[in-house]
């Protein structure tokens, strides 16, 4: 692949060799002009700087780009006049806010998150969203909220935080990202999601919880031709660092897409992980080829879980076609074969690299999909069998506090956990030149990336998020994050009207999907589409 580090080399040495050669002049120039003794002192203090910023662990940017780095920095100082008038707002969200960004990298360096004279936000926008609190607030011990998660064939359940590091690949990041980001997950007891790149070393050096990733290109577990290996599964499946298995069938940032990570990317470590050949181009499919029909996919389910030894296995998706994904819920009643969770990922979830068109256009928003999911699994008396999780822009314990309420039992977070250990959204993930090495295969630039310093502050990012979600439920009066529902959340529809999510997203009964409920309409998405759905096939029925 291309080595960044090759541009990265010339703008340290330049950097120091303007310093230096700036020194010397001036001190030569010290024999003529004794005025200029201060000029002599500058270079002489800029190239100490340098030196301290290349030393230094606890800043990327200042690592890759000495002393010119400190530009960001100032500017980050006198932002507020500069953005105010000239660029942009703190929660203008590009597309992540400045405001989100800097809660996370509080949170993470474990300083005050708290800001002073009042909220930034326009409370009567279109949209606006708050949780209604209680005048008996609880009291609760302890902010490490857990789930079991595991059904009825599952003989290794799992005891899993709420809050989790989402889908994120080796070869998309840095082996010292995931490191650090493994290493954190360690020290915080929560899992962390391989993403479609499999199991790398990488993922193993620290010991941390894993939720194993398997997506259509079925990397740790393919044969040549890109086919399924159930050999090569079980190898990965029966480690004990291996907790879940995540079947991918779509992700939020490009649902329906298929990928190739071209030859010359394909490192040695990469090939190793993924169980492909270095310098071949590396395929996903759009599709899976191990099933064809909602039946096949949940025998799928079921092998899975066997040749794990009865870990939980389950699915993500991102939620298309409405009778596609009630056709896999139909399948499930006939096989009598449950996954034992479904993570729903929203279209505003993010990839390394995705086309503009599905970036912005396709695929269902997390609030609608996921609780279509949870309605349709409550509809056919299976959601108490069957855990929910999500991913898709989640960052602070408000986002969490929602996601509940639509019916997650927990949530997953991506780019939270990457801002967590530096990412400055640079959005060039896809060029190998990120500047603080969260996304970049080139040794050079990762170098910068102290793994023990971020792994702490990805281990703060989640443990004092938890905290913060835990004095919103004791705010709400509730016990545990779970007891959120639809009715404890605010909508501003317009200027003038409000509406609880309840009434904008409404419940179905228990069981109403099994038969015609004339005490329950049912929301029009299941009037017209359930009936279009068939086990045997992802295609709808003709009216």
């Amino acid at each position: 692949m291309a080595q960044p580090s090759k541009t990265l080399l010339p703008i340290r040495l330049l950097t120091f060799t303007l310093c230096i050669v700036g020194a010397i002049s001036s001190a030569f120039a010290l024999n003529w002009h004794e005025q200029i003794w201060y000029v002599f002192l500058v270079f002489v203090f800029l190239t100490a700087v340098g030196v301290h910023d290349c030393l230094q662990t606890k800043s990327s940017i200042l690592r890759n780009y000495p002393v010119l780095g400190h530009m960001r920095f100032l500017l980050e100082f006198i932002r507020p006049e500069i953005r105010q008038y000239f660029i942009e707002g703190d929660n203008d969200k590009t597309p992540f806010s400045r405001s989100q960004r800097t809660l996370v990298y509080s949170r993470s360096k474990a300083v005050s998150d708290k800001r002073p004279f009042g909220t930034t936000l326009d409370v009567m926008a279109p949209g606006y969203q708050w949780i209604n609190q209680s005048l008996k607030p609880t009291q609760l011990p302890t902010h490490d909220f857990r789930i079991e998660i595991g059904g009825k064939d599952c003989a290794q359940k799992y005891s899993a935080s709420i809050f989790n590091i989402s889908a994120l690949s080796f070869g998309s990041l840095s082996a010292n990202a995931i490191m650090a980001l493994n290493l954190g997950a360690k020290k915080g007891g929560f899992a962390h999601d391989t993403g479609e790149g499999s199991v790398s070393r990488y993922h193993r050096t620290h010991g941390g919880d894993l939720i194993w990733e398997i997506g259509s290109g079925y990397f740790g577990c393919r044969n040549i031709d890109g086919s399924f290996n159930a050999l090569e599964y079980t190898k990965n499946a029966l480690d004990p660092q291996v907790k879940m298995i995540e079947i991918k069938l779509s992700q939020g940032a490009k649902p329906g897409h298929g990928g190739i990570l071209p030859g010359p990317k394909v490192t040695p470590e990469i090939a190793e992980a993924r169980g492909v050949t270095a310098g071949v181009a590396c395929i996903s499919p759009a599709s899976h080829s191990a099933f064809s029909t909602p039946l096949e996919m949940m025998h799928f389910v079921a092998q899975l879980r066997k040749l794990s030894g009865g870990k939980p296995v389950g699915f993500k998706l991102c939620i298309g076609h409405p009778w596609e994904w009630f056709a896999i819920v139909k399948a499930m009643l006939e096989t009598e074969i449950y996954p034992d969770f479904i993570v729903v990922d929203g279209t505003e979830g993010g990839t390394g690299a995705s086309p503009v068109e599905f970036t912005n256009h396709v695929g269902t928003p997390l609030q609608e999909g996921l609780r279509l999911v949870h309605n349709s699994l409550v509809g056919v008396n299976l959601r108490d069998q069957i855990k929910v999780g999500c991913s898709g822009k989640i960052i602070s314990a408000f986002d969490m506090a929602v996601a509940f309420a639509l019916g997650a039992d927990w949530c997953n977070s991506a780019r939270g956990f990457m801002f967590s250990i530096g990412c400055i959204q640079a959005q060039v993930c896809d060029t190998g030149y990120c500047p603080t090495g969260v996304t970049t295969q080139d040794l050079g630039r990762q170098k910068a990336l102290v793994v023990p310093n971020k792994a702490e502050r990805v281990f703060n990012f989640h443990n004092e998020t938890l905290k913060a979600l835990k004095e919103i439920v004791e705010a709400a009066g509730l016990n545990h994050p779970i007891d959120i529902d639809t009715s404890h959340i605010v909508r501003r529809v317009n200027t003038n009207e409000v509406h609880l999510l309840s009434a904008l997203l409404p419940d179905v009964r228990p069981g109403s999907l099994l038969h015609n409920d004339e005490g329950s309409e049912l929301p029009n998405v299941f009037q017209h589409y359930w009936d279009l759905a068939q086990a045997s096939s992802f295609s709808a029925l003709k009216r």
